[in-house]
Formats: structure tokens, sequence, C-alpha cells
């Protein structure tokens, strides 16, 4: 969370900031949104994702890859395609 007030007063604290939480029910609805949205869009999801890949093995400009695989594919899938190119990255702790 970006806590940073900027300007000339920046030495003020932000103080406490109360977080907004979904509901269970929000939770789920989500769940079942996505659920549905890949369900629906499955076919054209797998060609999507295996030319994602292909420009990424290739070095090519992925943006409009991406751009085009996010009609039809969810975030995590999308993620996962790329994982399966070039790893995950880990941050060394």
């Amino acid at each position: 969370m970006n806590t940073f007030l900027g300007g000339k007063e920046s030495h003020v604290e932000a103080g406490e900031l109360e977080l907004m939480r979904s509901t269970e029910e929000e939770k789920q609805q989500q769940v079942t949104n996505v659920t549905e949205f890949r369900a629906f869009h499955q076919a054209e999801a797998e060609q999507q994702l295996r030319h994602l890949q292909q420009v990424a093995r290739e070095r090519g400009n992925t943006f409009e890859a991406l751009m085009e695989a996010a009609k039809s594919c969810s975030l995590g899938s999308i993620s996962h395609a790329l994982y399966e190119v070039g790893g995950e990255y880990r941050r060394n702790m």
C-alpha cells in the first residue's frame, strides 16, 4: 500500500487507514464469475495462450498478444502460460 503524501507537508504521517474487505458472498460471486468466463471462452483461450507463449519464446512484442489474450483468458491463465515460458520470479529473502 502506498501511503506517500508528497507535497510540502510530506513529513505528515498518513495515520491509520481502514482497508475494505470483501464479504464471503462477494468472494464466491467473483469465483463464480471467473469460472463462467473461463468456461465460455475455453476454446479460444487455449489458442490465445499458445500464441502468447510463442510470441514470448520468440522474444516478440508481447503487448499485443497480451491484449488479445485478455479478451478470452483470466489473469491466472495468462500468468501461468507465461510462467511456463520464462519461469516465475521468486524474490530471495
